[in-house]
């Protein structure tokens, strides 16, 4: 699933594109991946709608859009979950038995970029396509307030690149969480810290020197304080590496994330360790993997 790197790479990347286009039109196989409204208002309002800002929330996708009916007082956003498998691309595609095909070579052309169920037609004549292999993405459209008192949004923990998030605010974060709880729990529970999943919990811990299933109430001061920096030193190179592309990932020309090439721990079961050289090992937590080396990270 696309983590907090990968997103602001998506926006980003975005905002250099389609800010100031209009949506033509919409089309999708699979309305599913639209959670509300139907998709028959969903294209009836989003049709004409100008795009004047994109952000992000933790893992969401958040488009803001200014409606061209008259008859649309509020101003809408488009919220976009990726999800396991999906990523949004940005290019031109022509419809060729039944599917999409890109319309020129290049990395749009790679498999995982093939899976195209949603796609907005902009006024320069690109397009920005949706590919989600197992279609697991969550698409909701709504007046701008109505989106942002979603529940998936505000119960949304501090963001871990903001400013507010300091070193206080991370102790105080770990001395209110249940005294059971392993820290790659906590790193991972998006209600307490946003954006952090799988793949980036591994390389904060591997980069602190500390054990997944330590158990965060036992962390000492010089503990938080490593974490605490390895957060901050691991999201912003693998955002300044465009994400990590070792599943489905790419970056909406369809290119692939360079953070791949030099992740620590993260599926690199009984490859040596860059620190000591002892083998990687994985294990389950909660019915996630964890990735660490068992002599650089003990409990």
């Amino acid at each position: 699933m696309p983590e907090l790197p990968e997103v602001q790479t998506t926006v980003k990347d975005l905002e250099k594109k389609i800010i100031g286009l209009r949506i033509i039109d919409v089309w999708t196989d699979a309305p599913r991946l639209i959670k509300r409204p139907s998709f028959e208002t969903f294209k009836k309002q989003i049709k004409g709608a100008k795009i004047e800002k994109i952000s992000r929330r933790g893992k969401n996708i958040l488009i803001h859009l200014n409606p061209k009916s008259k008859t649309q007082k509020s101003k809408l956003i488009l919220l976009i979950h990726q999800k396991l498998t999906g990523h949004l691309l940005y290019g031109s595609w022509i419809m060729k038995e039944g599917s999409w095909t890109p319309a020129q070579k290049g990395p749009l052309e790679e498999r995982v970029n093939q899976y195209i169920h949603l796609l907005f037609f902009l006024n320069n004549g690109k397009m920005l396509a949706l590919s989600d292999l197992r279609k697991f993405a969550k698409v909701i459209l709504g007046p701008k307030e109505e989106i942002e008192n979603l529940a998936e949004l505000k119960n949304l923990g501090i963001e871990p690149l903001d400013r507010k998030f300091t070193f206080e605010k991370f102790k105080e974060i770990i001395q209110q969480t249940p005294s059971k709880r392993k820290i790659k729990q906590v790193l991972m529970d998006q209600t307490i810290i946003s954006g952090i999943g799988n793949i980036y919990s591994d390389e904060i811990l591997w980069e602190a020197k500390i054990h997944p299933f330590k158990l965060s109430y036992k962390l000492n001061n010089q503990e938080l304080k490593a974490i605490y920096q390895a957060i901050k030193k691991i999201l912003t190179k693998a955002i300044k590496l465009r994400g990590t592309s070792i599943s489905d990932f790419r970056d909406p020309r369809g290119r692939e994330g360079k953070y791949t090439e030099i992740r620590s721990v993260y599926r690199r079961e009984g490859e040596p360790c860059y620190r000591c050289g002892s083998k990687i090992k994985k294990v389950k937590i909660g019915g996630r993997s964890a990735y660490f080396c068992p002599k650089c990270q003990k409990t």
